[in-house]
């Protein structure tokens, strides 16, 4: 553990005008506070705060940010409060450890609401003064580091998990990419100590077998640049396992195949010489057609700026190479916290203002307002989180960088909200395409708008960025509320008019106190949602009422889809044929049953032009229990022998069983059928179209 001397020392090494009193306090304040606390290693507590802020002076951060990294576990782990704080180190350190404090102490219902709610408040702090997360990524670099004191593996894999599915990539997002790969490393070194241990060993008997393979490499390459008058430091190493373990998953290749496991790093004087020298490299070795990336002319988002290429060198192996200057290459070290380093003469830089943060940070802070669930909140934050992204161009030559896979739809929504709400068509590269076009690097891409459109429920299907899928949500929800609102107003007049006598005035006030509710609209919400029964809302505007209408209702066991009463009469729609786990609604016509539809089915699109027809429309959803039901599918088959045979055996080994099968159409090539088949969710049937489709003897197949 570092001392206190060499603590204070390290900073002033950078920065001889740093407050040298106000460390020492801090270091005095956190040793008092921590007192006797032990780790899971056994050391004293302290020993991780200090060895926190041990991580951060290697990045020559200021004071305020190391005294922040020495206290940051004080408030939540002592008896030490945010006043305590403010009052002895200032405003600033006090906002700064009030926005690293892990937050544990929420008490959340599941994992996931503790761990969206965790992320959530660190996220609106992050975005105010992006000191946070450099202090909470070296906090987490540490605790990754002394994982393995941790006894319960359960509670190892977890820590492990989050690190890689949050930490690790919010590390690559603003350029630390040094902490990206240790905590990378040690996270799957948890996850998938198996596959670690396998490619570590292998990358041990590589070293003992190729002797100094690299510096050779390295030296060749140096003298290469040399004889061109290009003074170039060079340096490689193998990638790290969680890298090449990657390489290996996405390729489907074994450690054997896998030829590019070594990088090397070329740092020349000029942003010139990276060209001459990427020019000599590809003269003298062939080039890997496909890896050759110019970050220089279009810098990934976190700014980072670099020459990659892969060429294959003696004895046909491949090597990466990665060129750059030596500011570049600090930039690419320390990412953003380069933006907080001392200069030598102790220039002191001013913090990162709200309006000047990162572009994909006030993405983030935008989800934290649009996403309703935790599961939401995780899932938009992670997406937009993206390490593989493409570059496309607005008109105006403005870069914009998104997830590969990306489409018009989220290209518009990163340029802005409006402009992806108003979204119906784009040109790429001049051709107008349809929004779900995937985009390609390089594309320059002309957003098409009408004030008139609003975001579509399809555009879901589609859209895969976190920003996108949040506002697209976003407006669903306020559309569906505007629909139950609307439901449960003609519910409610219903339940109204059931009443043995006429309402006073002040009843409806009352009742909404009796069940708890803010507002009417909420009321008429809960009531087309069915959160609220009938009888729950008559007995709450006029008490004594329910049992009334209870002795003469009909009783009868509840049924297998939730937002129906108990005893409501239904049937599945014969016209979409629904599944668990399609979206499905209620209709409820007058004197009969309730009938269950497909979101996207076509009756209840007629019935929507249909004035007249006098219809409810009801919040249904399936519950916990289901017994699967019948879809209907059409598949093309190749007019030979067997094709029947091997269609049923396909839907045999699915588990699904065919109730009904009609030949439709038939010739000297194909015939189509149409086969009614039972199936337990519509998981089960997408997995079985997809086996279809695959199948030689299948053309198409698609649900009716």
């Amino acid at each position: 553990m570092l001392r206190q001397y060499q603590l204070v020392d390290r900073v002033l090494a950078y920065d001889p005008n740093a407050d040298e009193a106000m460390l020492n306090r801090a270091y005095v304040f956190s040793v008092n506070a921590h007192g006797t606390q032990k780790r899971a290693s056994g050391d004293p507590y302290f020993s991780h705060p200090i060895e926190v802020a041990g991580i951060l002076t290697e990045l020559r951060l200021d004071d305020e940010t190391i005294a922040t990294a020495i206290l940051h576990d004080t408030v939540e782990d002592t008896v030490a409060t945010s006043e305590e704080i403010e009052r002895i180190f200032g405003g600033n350190v006090a906002r700064l450890v009030d926005g690293v404090t892990k937050l544990s102490k929420i008490e959340a219902q599941t994992e996931n609401e503790r761990a969206a709610e965790n992320l959530r408040k660190f996220l609106l702090a992050m975005s105010g003064d992006i000191r946070v997360l450099l202090v909470k990524l070296a906090d987490r670099l540490h605790n990754m580091r002394t994982l393995h004191h941790i006894a319960k593996p359960e509670k190892r894999r977890r820590i492990a998990k989050e690190t890689m599915d949050i930490y690790a990539p919010l590390a690559e997002r603003i350029g630390m990419y040094e902490f990206m790969k240790e905590m990378q490393t040690l996270a799957f070194r948890q996850l998938e100590p198996e596959a670690y241990e396998s490619i570590d060993r292998r990358l041990a008997q590589l070293q003992e077998g190729g002797g100094d393979r690299i510096a050779k490499i390295g030296s060749g390459l140096k003298l290469l640049l040399a004889r061109s008058g290009i003074e170039a430091e060079v340096s490689g190493r193998e990638k790290h396992p969680f890298s090449i373990w990657r390489k290996m998953q996405e390729r489907h290749i074994s450690f054997e195949q896998l030829s590019d496991i070594m990088a090397f790093r070329v740092l020349v004087p000029t942003e010139e010489d990276c060209y001459r020298a990427l020019g000599l490299v590809h003269r003298r070795w062939p080039m890997v057609p496909g890896r050759f990336k110019d970050y220089i002319s279009t810098p990934k988002r976190n700014g980072y700026r670099s020459l990659h290429t892969s060429v294959i060198h003696a004895e046909n192996r491949r090597i990466e190479i990665q060129i750059r200057t030596p500011e570049m290459h600090a930039e690419a070290e320390f990412g953003l916290a380069a933006h907080w380093a001392y200069k030598q003469a102790g220039d002191h830089r001013p913090p990162v203002q709200p309006d000047s943060k990162p572009g994909w940070i006030a993405d983030l802070v935008e989800i934290l307002d649009t996403a309703a669930t935790p599961e939401e909140l995780l899932e938009h934050t992670r997406m937009a989180m993206y390490q593989d992204r493409i570059f496309a161009f607005t008109p105006k030559g403005e870069l914009i960088q998104l997830p590969k896979g990306a489409t018009p739809i989220d290209f518009a929504y990163a340029v802005h909200t409006d402009l992806g709400d108003q979204a119906v068509g784009a040109k790429v590269n001049g051709r107008v395409v349809p929004l779900r076009t995937v985009l390609e690097n390089g594309d320059q891409v002309q957003v098409l708008r009408s004030n008139a459109q609003v975001p579509q429920a399809n555009w879901l299907n589609f859209a895969i960025t976190g920003k996108a899928l949040a506002a697209i949500r976003r407006h669903l929800r306020h559309v569906e509320r505007d629909e139950q609102v609307t439901l449960g107003r003609k519910l409610y007049d219903d339940i109204v008019a059931r009443l043995p006598a006429t309402l006073g005035p002040g009843a409806l006030d009352a009742a909404l106190k009796r069940m708890n509710l803010p507002d009417e609209g909420a009321l008429m919400q809960a009531i087309a949602r069915r959160t609220l029964t009938d009888g729950q809302v008559m007995e709450a505007l006029m008490p004594g009422s329910a049992a009334a209408e209870t002795a003469t209702a009909p009783q009868s066991s509840a049924i297998s889809i939730k937002g129906l009463t108990a005893g409501v009469a239904y049937e599945l729609g014969t016209c979409c044929h629904p599944v668990p786990g399609d979206r499905i609604v209620g209709l409820r016509r007058p004197d009969a049953g309730i009938e269950v539809h497909s979101i996207d089915c076509a009756t209840l699109a007629d019935l929507a032009e249909r004035s007249d027809e006098e219809t409810d429309w009801i919040d249904v959803q399936w519950g916990d229990k289901t017994e699967g039901a019948t879809a209907r599918i059409s598949v093309e088959v190749k007019n030979e022998p067997g094709a029947l045979g091997a269609l049923a055996t396909i839907i045999g080994q699915h588990k699904a069983n065919i109730i009904n099968l009609r030949l439709d159409t038939r010739d000297t090539q194909f015939h189509a059928n149409t086969i009614d088949v039972e199936v337990h969710d519509a998981h089960q049937l997408m997995r079985l179209l997809a086996a279809l489709r695959a199948t030689d003897v299948v053309n198409a197949a698609e649900r009716i």
